[in-house]
């Protein structure tokens, strides 16, 4: 055990800075014999720089030093870099800086100086399983990003092979691979017959693959078939692709040293897959047997709601102050749909449209969606493209082209001042409209990272203050009826 964290904690470099060289010594010592690699300099300018130029994961600082203090550098090192872990050391507690601007320079820890190092090691540990955790979570977040950018595409109604490479083309960054292949099974015909696609080494033909693979590979791909499970194989991945009634249609082959993290992605784009080819099995089914049309349209409707909760979720996990925020608007859109006395056809629309509203936003960088303070101009301009970046990525999928006008226009004002078009009165979808009063609604009702929430009342006041101008009239007053 003892050696295992050791090679875990390797992988972390430490930045030390002190003007004391016999406490960078000291604790290069200390640190070195728990497994840490550690860097020390005793000027904070070189360590700027160093900063700038190196990949630190945690950097221990004095506080009083010279030419500048420890709050100084980390005033320098904030401009370049938000993530790193700083631990702040001080000779005496009396010398510490204040708490507020220990806060406002996001240091996450600092301790007093002594001949025991016990405490100071302590906050490295946690450090570096806090470390450890953002990592985790940065790696998870970026690959369900990516998850979700593939979806459209893989799901477009296109030839199996087309299918089979956009899969592969978009499995390879998840994981850091170059050399894959998926091995299906041709469901379109009586006949038993293999589809194979290959990239990297593995690009070629079913008998080439069949050469390159050993006795042992071969048997192992047939076991993550037959069990309907993932395998690892000397250095590579095999996963399973099942449809949503377990019936398995082939496997995909990863080499590559997926951990944990790596594994849980792959195992969610494989279902996405997997989806994706049971869809093109199924429409090309569609074509030459009319009798099966019904249990056809079943198969394509769940594979509908799974692609949009797997877009809904994705969309969530961008940005925890909006969390649930999509499903709420639904909500409301449907009840406002209600009131109005739009058709099912419509009403459904709505609830579709609030939920993917704000998809536009995963384009967006996290750094301004998260951001505290106010928005720069040319960041506020940015989030203003998110509307026409959800359109897009709706676009790609056949089933939501009704929905894109809707989430392209729901920022449009009915005074024309809005955006991406500029619209004016009725000129915005209905549905669009509708839209823009339930999710204006439903911002003012939740705490963001910037503000407070509204109470009931104060929400109100603001539909009806900017109704006619920013607001379609008709819908607000058939929302306030609502809520009263």
């Amino acid at each position: 055990m003892r050696r295992k964290s050791m090679n875990r904690q390797s992988g972390y470099k430490i930045l030390i800075v002190d003007d004391e060289i016999g406490i960078i010594d000291s604790l290069t010592v200390v640190l070195g014999r728990n497994g840490y690699k550690c860097e020390g300099l005793t000027n904070p300018l070189e360590a700027i720089k160093k900063l700038q130029e190196g990949n630190y994961d945690l950097l221990i600082l004095d506080y009083i030093m010279q030419p500048i203090h420890g709050d100084k550098v980390v005033e320098k090192v904030r401009e370049f870099d938000k993530e790193l872990y700083i631990l702040l050391l001080t000779g005496h507690k009396d010398l510490a800086p204040p708490l507020e601007t220990i806060k406002k320079l996001e240091i996450q820890g600092y301790c007093e100086k002594s001949d025991r190092f016990d405490q100071l090691l302590l906050l490295v540990e946690s450090g570096i399983k806090s470390i450890n955790q953002m990592k985790t979570i940065k790696i998870f977040r970026d690959g369900l990003n990516k998850i979700l950018e593939a979806v459209p595409k893989i799901y477009q109604l296109q030839s199996v092979g087309n299918i089979l490479e956009e899969i592969l083309s978009k499995i390879m960054p998840l994981v850091d691979s170059k050399d894959a292949f998926i091995l299906v099974d041709d469901t379109t015909t009586g006949e038993k017959k293999s589809i194979f696609k290959g990239i990297g080494k593995y690009k070629g033909t079913l008998e080439d693959f069949i050469s390159l693979l050993g006795p042992e590979a071969i048997e192992q791909i047939g076991y993550a078939r037959a069990a309907n499970e993932i395998i690892r194989h000397d250095k590579a991945i095999i996963l399973p692709l099942s449809n949503g009634f377990g019936v398995n249609l082939g496997v995909i082959y990863v080499e590559c040293s997926a951990e944990d993290e790596g594994l849980k992605l792959l195992r969610i784009f494989a279902v996405q897959a997997a989806s994706s080819l049971n869809n093109a099995f199924l429409h090309s089914l569609v074509n030459v047997k009319n009798e099966e049309l019904k249990n056809t349209y079943e198969q394509l409707r769940v594979r509908y709601m799974d692609t949009k909760e797997a877009l809904r979720l994705a969309v969530d996990a961008k940005d925890m102050y909006t969390r649930g925020h999509s499903d709420r608007v639904a909500y409301y859109c449907v009840k406002i749909g209600e009131k109005l006395g739009l058709s099912d056809r419509d009403i459904e629309l709505l609830r579709i449209s609030g939920i993917f509203h704000d998809i536009g936003k995963i384009g967006t960088n996290d750094d301004i969606l998260l951001k505290k303070d106010k928005l720069t101009k040319e960041e506020y301009d940015e989030v203003k493209k998110h509307p026409l970046k959800g359109a897009h990525i709706l676009s790609a999928v056949s089933m939501f082209r009704d929905v894109v006008p809707i989430v392209k226009h729901h920022h449009e004002r009915i005074d024309g001042t809005g955006y991406p078009s500029g619209l004016k009165g009725e000129e915005a979808p209905l549905l669009a409209r509708i839209v823009s009063v339930a999710d204006s609604f439903d911002a003012m009702m939740s705490d963001r990272s910037y503000r407070p929430k509204l109470e009931l009342e104060a929400a109100k006041a603001q539909l009806l203050k900017y109704a006619g101008t920013q607001f379609d009239k008709r819908v607000v007053d058939a929302f306030i009826e609502l809520l009263t």
